[in-house]
């Protein structure tokens, strides 16, 4: 007979065999939900008074992981899109749980049944074709390093790859002759095939022409020749952007992230017409809802409608006005 599963070998159990073994989930996964755990009995032991590998199933309750939650945003000051991502990682241990430790069914039916906190759904940030521009020509191309941000921004602008599959490129996954794209694995490890543009293929050809950095086979590495690091990024990011501000005083009002990247090429494609369903298979989304975020932030398309609607008895068209300081009121 099986001996009763313990609290520290289920959650070992549920790393190695569960999301590892069986779902293999993507490194970025399996961290985020072990920074979850680390959190949630680091408070257990706070306030149970226990150490970790000491704890049982039933101490870890609902009560319990309602009070880390809470705390995660009164302590920790986290949103709570954030609280919601570690309920998340929380609610798949419990179901695999359930199949564990059966005995315990109640308990984990009440853990799996804590709703998620509602929270605000802001309009998505994205850069115009104007801030594109002045980005794109902040890197100081008689550098290694300008090259490289500038071949590494282009990229992203134009093919929309979350910053993990950024940084992941190997020059292999670059093709760059007759039906040139890139081709990465993203989340669920679906691999999928992006075709670039001519401006795209040209700036890639120059940077891959650059000796590697200590023989890395790398697309975009460090200095020293390892992989970028989110940090790295986000740092040249804000490097460039900064002098790209000189140029475009419109991104002093935009903060500006690696994942503002991937929203200016889904907003690229849309007011270029391209379908709702093209664009969620364009960006590796699981759900053509996700794109919907789009539709909600793209008021040019929204005003496009709004100049094919007549009032009664008026002219057709969108009130314009026909003063300058009107106008700048207008766009406040």
């Amino acid at each position: 007979m099986r001996p009763a599963a313990t609290l520290a070998s289920l959650i070992e159990r549920f790393f190695t065999h569960r999301l590892i073994s069986q779902r293999q989930v993507s490194p970025h996964t399996v961290s985020s939900y072990r920074d979850t755990f680390r959190l949630l009995l680091a408070f257990a032991r706070t306030r149970l008074h226990r150490s970790p590998s000491q704890l049982a199933l039933e101490e870890i309750d609902a009560p319990l992981i309602a009070a880390f939650l809470d705390d995660l945003e009164k302590s920790r000051g986290n949103t709570a899109r954030s609280r919601n991502l570690r309920l998340t990682a929380i609610r798949s241990f419990f179901q695999y749980a359930a199949y564990e430790a059966p005995t315990h069914a109640a308990q984990i039916q009440r853990v799996l049944a804590m709703p998620s906190k509602r929270c605000a759904r802001t309009l998505v940030s994205f850069l115009t074709r104007p801030e594109i521009e002045a980005l794109l020509a902040a890197p100081d191309q008689r550098t290694w390093g300008g090259r490289r941000d500038q071949a590494f921004l282009q990229l992203a602008v134009q093919t929309g790859l979350r910053l993990s599959e950024m940084t992941s490129l190997q020059r292999s996954d670059v093709t760059l002759g007759a039906g040139a794209h890139v081709r990465c694995v993203g989340k669920g490890r679906k691999e999928r095939c992006t075709p670039l543009t001519k401006q795209t293929i040209a700036v890639l050809n120059a940077w891959i022409r650059e000796p590697p950095r200590a023989g890395t086979s790398t697309l975009f590495p460090s200095t020293r020749g390892g992989r970028l690091s989110a940090d790295g990024v986000q740092y040249l990011l804000a490097r460039h952007i900064a002098i790209a501000r000189h140029t475009c005083p419109s991104l002093e009002r935009k903060r500006v992230t690696p994942h503002v990247l991937r929203h200016t090429a889904a907003m690229e494609l849309l007011q270029a017409g391209v379908d709702r369903a093209v664009i969620a298979l364009w960006l590796g989304h699981e759900s053509l809802e996700t794109t919907q975020i789009y539709l909600d932030a793209n008021l040019a398309l929204k005003d496009a409608i709004l100049g094919k609607m007549t009032p009664v008895g008026g002219k057709p068209g969108r009130y314009r006005p026909d003063d300058q300081l009107l106008a700048f009121l207008n766009a406040l």
